[in-house]
């Protein structure tokens, strides 16, 4: 559930950054939505390079995973390790 919220929340700043982009906030707000979407996926891709096993592990097109592990982080390739460490079949909601 809480995971699911938070990924909501991403959603969200990601659309509010498209948004401002397309000038429908006001300047100030918009460029904070920007710089904050911006560091989200920066941290994210930072992630990938360190969790690309867990990552990989996905059932579907590695393309897939990868892009929602940068959309999300943690709360796509977390599941992912997990099940792979009580070794069970790997596969994200």
């Amino acid at each position: 559930m809480l995971r699911n919220v938070l990924k909501l929340g991403c959603i969200a700043i990601y659309l509010a950054a498209l948004a401002a982009w397309a000038g429908l906030l006001p300047d100030g707000l918009g460029r904070i939505m920007q710089t904050i979407a911006a560091g989200i996926l920066l941290l994210h891709a930072l992630e990938l390079v360190f969790v690309f096993e867990h990552v990989r592990r996905y059932r579907g097109p590695l393309a897939t995973s990868v892009l929602l592990t940068l959309l999300f982080g943690l709360l796509h390739w977390k599941p992912l390790a997990d099940e792979a460490k009580r070794g069970l079949a790997t596969s994200t909601p």
